[in-house]
């Protein structure tokens, strides 16, 4: 029987999702744990693989047993195992072809940008000192909705078969006195939301212009877009699926 797992996950002592020899990873600590009660060897995909740091409010995972499991127990149980940065919400039993990865229609992220002094957020965004033009990197960011290959935007060397995106929703707007960049896509590649708010930020600093930034596009470089951003201020805010 597969199952769902819905969670959060703030990323600070991570190595990121995926499971590293050596490393503390979300995965393998979920992993574990459901190794230890379920007495058995259990393998969880996850609906991606964030960076070392990169916090999640909505991620979910799948994992196979063909025991008969108490869901609300597991669940109860699992948090208590668990590291007091990883939340498991909800345990639900889905059909076979569901894939927590490949059945994602879409994912929506978070950046958090602060432009005022504020003790109580430092840990979750990443703090800019500089007068931003708000409106041009509004401007750039809608060239995304045109745009199908991020190359320019992707961390080099990775594992992945072509660098195309589908980008539906990308935008700046405050919320709650922080300048936040939401972007939705089917797709994400590594280091994409980090690569793509540095350089939109040279937009609000006056240090690329908005053509200069189609052209960053145009161009397929990642030499040619601006340094990424930390990563404490980055987090998986979404993740639909057609059946849930």
């Amino acid at each position: 029987m597969r199952y769902f797992m819905e969670l959060g996950y703030n990323g600070a002592p991570f190595f990121g999702w995926q499971v590293q020899p050596g490393k503390e990873t979300v995965q393998g600590c979920i992993e574990n744990a459901l190794s230890l009660l379920l007495r058995e060897e259990v393998s969880v995909t996850g609906c991606g693989r964030t960076d070392t740091g990169v916090n999640a409010r909505q991620f979910f995972a799948h994992f196979e047993t063909d025991q008969q499991i108490d869901l609300q127990k597991l669940t109860k149980k699992l948090n208590s195992f668990l590291p007091k940065e990883i939340a498991i919400c909800r345990i639900f039993p889905v059909e076979d072809g569901m894939h927590a990865r490949f059945s994602a229609t879409s994912r929506t992220y978070k950046y958090y940008v602060a432009v005022t002094k504020n003790p109580f957020n430092f840990h979750y965004s990443y703090r800019i000192f500089q007068k931003l033009d708000v409106a041009k990197m509004n401007e750039a960011a809608t060239m995304l909705l045109e745009t199908l290959d991020f190359t320019s935007f992707s961390k080099l060397h990775t594992q992945v078969n072509n660098n195309l995106c589908r980008v539906t929703e990308a935008h700046w707007a405050m919320e709650d006195s922080m300048l936040v960049f939401t972007v939705t896509a089917d797709r994400f590649l590594r280091n994409m939301v980090r690569a793509l708010v540095g350089t939109l930020l040279q937009v609000g600093k006056g240090k690329i212009t908005v053509e200069e930034f189609r052209d960053i596009i145009a161009r397929k470089d990642r030499c040619a877009a601006g340094d990424s951003v930390p990563a404490h201020a980055l987090f998986l805010e979404n993740v639909r699926y057609n059946q849930i």
